[in-house]
């Protein structure tokens, strides 16, 4: 007699069921936790690992969020991406263990939790050779890193391309169209802003997407040599030329540079004496090393840098009007964190995860609450500062998660609705107009200032895919008035709705355009689920 059903879903019900059955009954434990990260439910054979985590037993575990209770786990991106991760190591201070995590999903589809599972606990005894054969990769690995970065070092190579640049907001965009269009050329280039802003990093993206590419990048920070040897270290040393020089000479930057690019870093430092040779080797090309009457002809393309005001300082006779002029051919002013901070969440990712690699850690994240107190800060030092907050943070903590108290701020806390009001306001204002007559038409409609503002045409909405989930179909079909909190509601989601359908379902890129960060549209998301899974 034939046991197995007929029909399909009967039987990946039945083989659903069987692997789950066999998953439970050979793992070492497993655990379950719900849509808002918090534990939910522990197998029996979980339990004998609470001691080795801090707990005495399963009541101060289970309702407590996983990131609080199980350092290391991956178990929130597994929520918040919908994508399993079937094998992994885990370690922390219960010990090694080999997991899978899986999401789960509701009848319609979407995520509403995860299941976590131990498959082996001290893997380093039961999969030693697969252990060792890790450990050798990963040392390849970092000594192949370790070999590349000392030959970049050797050679004088880029070290960064224009994607290193990160940000998506319409000043970083902004920057690297720029950027890409003056590396195409050969005229001197200005990088403005303040520091920490990346302009040493700009400085080697022109280089790495400029037909000088192949040949070396020159680096020199003239704060940082003294004043009285910064001619010799510009322009070389003839042999001999002064008491204690090299009998063999030696070469300055600019012929170090021939061919390829020379960047000077706080050029608004350069003393007024050397100001007049730099600017000859600007307009001719050409140089005189220290001690020598002889003329080196050099190829050179210049990449200037600094965070002061040079038009101040030429008004003030502090910098050469005609070295200014010289430099800035090719002006690029780069925004202040403040001015993109958008960008925070898109360069914590990218931040968090270098602090691990170079560290050789296991990665951590941001709490939503985090972000939110770090986007809220006015960061002076700009990416530099944001980079040693966070890297303080990483080290001093040994939580997974990261919150506002590892960085002593506080939860500045959701943003009111007048300030997701106007975040909304600003991410509509960037959509294209909807046409005449459409529904979205009478929906929203243009100030004489150009400001979007919604149209609720006599007290009720006319686009029924501007009406939440949650308004009562009597409301809907009787015309009766919504309250205010329900219209802002209807509002947010229309707005939420319709960016994910301009961006083909890019959270990233919806939140980007509603002007609100990630972490905020998944707290957005979660209140509409139909939205999410759509």
């Amino acid at each position: 007699m034939n046991d197995i059903p007929q029909d399909a879903d009967a039987v990946l019900r039945l083989a659903a069921q069987s692997m789950f059955d066999v998953l439970a009954s050979t793992a070492q434990g497993a655990m379950v936790v719900n849509r808002a990260h918090r534990v939910v439910w522990i197998s029996e054979g979980y339990k004998r690992f609470l001691p080795a985590l801090g707990f005495r037993d399963e009541s101060e575990f289970v309702g407590r969020r996983v990131e609080e209770v199980v350092p290391n786990t991956l178990m929130a991106q597994v929520i918040d991406t919908g994508q399993p991760i079937l094998v992994d190591l885990l370690t922390n201070k219960a010990g090694t263990f080999l997991v899978s995590r899986l999401p789960l999903r509701g009848p319609g589809g979407e995520v509403i939790g995860a299941m976590g599972m131990v498959l082996l606990d001290h893997p380093e005894t039961t999969m030693q050779p697969l252990m060792n054969k890790f450990a050798c990769l990963q040392a390849e690995l970092d000594e192949t890193r370790r070999q590349l970065a000392a030959e970049q070092s050797r050679n004088r190579r880029p070290k960064h391309r224009i994607i290193d640049f990160v940000g998506a907001s319409p000043a970083a965009v902004e920057v690297k169209r720029q950027a890409r269009r003056v590396a195409q050329a050969d005229a001197t280039v200005l990088l403005l802003g303040e520091t920490g802003t990346g302009k040493e990093l700009l400085a080697h993206a022109i280089h790495a997407a400029s037909r000088r590419a192949g040949k070396p990048l020159v680096s020199v920070n003239i704060a940082a040599v003294p004043e009285t040897l910064l001619e010799a270290e510009f322009f070389g040393v003839a042999p001999g030329a002064y008491t204690g020089a090299e009998r063999k000479g030696r070469d300055g930057k600019f012929r170090l540079a021939d061919g390829g690019t020379l960047f000077l870093d706080e050029i608004g430092d350069m003393p007024p004496a050397l100001q007049a040779k730099l600017l000859r080797v600007l307009q001719e090309q050409e140089l005189e090393p220290l001690g020598s009457n002889e003329v080196v002809k050099v190829d050179v393309r210049v990449i200037a840098a600094t965070s002061r005001d040079l038009e101040a300082m030429v008004r003030r006779g502090e910098f050469r009007a005609d070295l200014f002029y010289r430099l800035h051919v090719l002006p690029i002013r780069l925004p202040s964190l403040r001015e993109r901070a958008e960008d925070i969440e898109s360069l914590v990712e990218v931040l968090l995860e270098d602090i691990a690699r170079r560290g050789g850690l296991a990665p951590k994240t941001l709490s939503a609450a985090a972000l939110r107190a770090l986007t809220a800060r006015p960061w002076p030092g700009n990416v530099r500062e944001l980079r040693n907050a966070l890297e303080q943070a990483f080290l001093m903590s040994d939580e997974a998660q990261l919150e506002p108290r590892h960085f002593g701020l506080k939860d500045p806390g959701v943003p009111t609705p007048c300030a997701l009001g106007a975040g909304l306001a600003r991410g509509i204002a960037a959509m294209p107009e909807p046409p005449a007559g459409s529904p979205a038409a009478t929906a929203f409609h243009r100030t004489p200032s150009g400001e979007p503002q919604a149209t609720w045409a006599h007290d009720r909405i006319e686009d029924e895919a501007f009406m939440p989930a949650s308004m009562p179909a009597s409301m809907a079909a009787t015309g009766q008035a919504a309250t205010l909190p329900a219209r802002k509601a209807e509002l947010e989601r229309a707005a939420i709705a319709q960016a994910l359908r301009r961006t083909n379902g890019n959270r990233m890129a919806a939140a980007r355009l509603l002007a609100i960060s990630r972490a905020t549209l998944y707290e957005k998301l979660a209140k509409y689920p139909e939205l999410a899974s759509g």
